[in-house]
């Protein structure tokens, strides 16, 4: 194949780590990333911060990411970790509004992702206090195990995948999952919300 007949339409065929390296000479090819994971990190950053703010973290994560993107260790094939991780990073500085969010969630049980109306009325009836009881204790963990436990519940990232995206070991990774897991079942008198969905 020519140098001319490569372009952002076989970025598609390329692995993560082939669309980083292409974009580096063909910037547009990047695009192909954020067509693969644009709307994951929306959905985990609209769960976090609500959906105004999942829009400037998708984009500030983007912008960092196509900025970083020389950096970007090319022998792993799967960038979505790394995405991630920028994403969490933002976040961070938006802390306050997460927390403050939680607190309101708490308060109103009002879920920033929208549902089908049938299936929000039935989810809300039976789900209500426990969601409230949920964001409560969401809100009162340290904010490395809130990372920790969002990106497992909530992106579906491996302790691997985690341990890259906050460039931690994943014993760490384990831990903080721990006692996050921990205090959140202790909201729960003992049982573990967190085990099957958030």
């Amino acid at each position: 194949m020519t140098a001319a007949a490569i372009g952002p339409e076989t970025a598609g065929e390329l692995d993560d780590a082939g669309v980083i390296s292409r974009s580096l000479t063909e910037p547009e090819c990047f695009s192909a990333l954020f067509d693969r994971y644009g709307r994951q990190i929306y959905d985990y950053a609209a769960r976090r911060l609500g959906a105004q703010a999942a829009e400037d973290i998708v984009a500030e994560t983007f912008f960092a990411a196509f900025r970083q993107r020389a950096s970007y260790d090319r022998s792993r094939s799967l960038a979505r970790p790394w995405l991630y991780g920028i994403a969490t990073n933002l976040m961070a500085r938006h802390r306050r509004t997460e927390e403050k969010y939680y607190r309101t969630l708490q308060r109103t049980g009002a879920d920033p992702l929208p549902e089908p109306l049938a299936d929000r009325v039935v989810r809300r009836v039976a789900a209500e206090a426990e969601e409230r009881r949920l964001a409560g204790a969401i809100a009162r963990l340290h904010r490395r195990d809130r990372d920790v436990l969002l990106l497992v519940a909530w992106a579906d990232l491996t302790y691997e995948e985690v341990a890259c995206a906050l460039d931690v070991p994943v014993g760490t990774v384990r831990s903080r999952l721990n006692r996050a897991r921990r205090k959140v079942r202790a909201a729960f008198g003992d049982t573990d919300p967190t085990a099957e969905e958030l």
